[in-house]
């Protein structure tokens, strides 16, 4: 559910129309047992659908994805209050290979791959908590290079691959756990426009052709909400904002802070329009 301070005349906060998959409840998330990152964090992602988690660096977006993913406690963090539900279960503070077995699969930021293995390797190495025999492994490998051909063409080892072949290779290994939730952590960092582009239109296909539900962290917030059916804004470890996909790019200070727009009169007063913002959004 959406935060109270969401619930503003020029920030819909209209919940998403279908049955959440994953409800975080008003957590907190404290690192080394003294610094508050997340501070009353709520939002909600429908099965079946694209979800974006938007804001500036340092936001609290990637601790947002480790606090459900169970990745916190890699860096000594811990949700130390509020829920994490997922398919009604709390699974705050789980241990995260638990949690990949319940169906949720963190693509990391920066890609993560095993450079010194190849393509196929890796793709098979998402598959390593299944139970289903090799002849389903085998199927969804041929699945995942059908959505991804280029990847078939490449057999060397997965190091030597660009930045945006690095990328549909993590989003095929996240494919090949068969996950019923992806959280994917900046799928554009370090590319390309073009390639970006094209990581944006595999992460509709997918959703679109076998309706992978996603909650989707972006700094660029066109393509994000180009993905998206709903998004929320983050910023110093709350959501600040949230609503549908349109809404959000009809709203005006979306379009100031995030899709470069407000005006040319604008531009010079920087100071303005961050006091704007604090006063407005927290």
């Amino acid at each position: 559910m959406a935060p109270a301070a969401a619930a503003t005349a020029e920030s819909p906060s209209a919940a998403p129309a279908r049955e959440p998959i994953l409800s975080v409840n008003n957590i907190e998330v404290v690192y080394d047992d003294v610094i508050l990152v997340l501070r009353g964090v709520s939002l909600d992602v429908p099965e079946g659908e694209v979800v974006t988690l938007l804001g500036p660096n340092g936001a609290g977006k990637t601790t947002t994805l480790k606090a459900i993913s169970g990745l916190l406690r890699t860096e000594n963090g811990e949700v130390t209050r509020g829920e994490v539900r997922f398919m009604g279960e709390n699974i705050a503070n789980m241990a995260p290979e638990q949690i990949v077995r319940k169906g949720i699969f963190q693509v990391m930021e920066g890609r993560r791959i095993v450079e010194d293995m190849t393509v196929v390797e890796n793709l098979r190495l998402g598959a390593y908590t299944r139970k289903d025999g090799a002849s389903a492994v085998k199927r969804d490998l041929e699945m995942v290079l059908d959505y991804f051909p280029r990847l078939r063409e490449r057999t060397g080892l997965a190091g030597y691959l660009s930045g945006g072949e690095q990328q549909m290779l993590a989003i095929g290994r996240a494919m090949m756990a068969r996950p019923k939730l992806i959280l994917l952590d900046e799928p554009s960092m370090g590319l390309a426009p073009l390639l970006v582009k094209e990581v944006f239109n595999i992460i509709r296909q997918l959703n679109r052709e076998l309706n992978m539900t996603t909650l989707l962290v972006e700094q660029n917030a066109k393509m994000a909400l180009g993905a998206a059916s709903y998004g929320y804004i983050m910023e110093s470890g709350k959501i600040v904002m949230d609503g549908a996909q349109q809404d959000l790019l009809d709203n005006e200070d979306v379009k100031e802070f995030y899709l470069g727009g407000g005006g040319e009169h604008r531009k010079s007063f920087k100071n303005l329009k961050s006091y704007k913002r604090r006063k407005r959004w927290l």
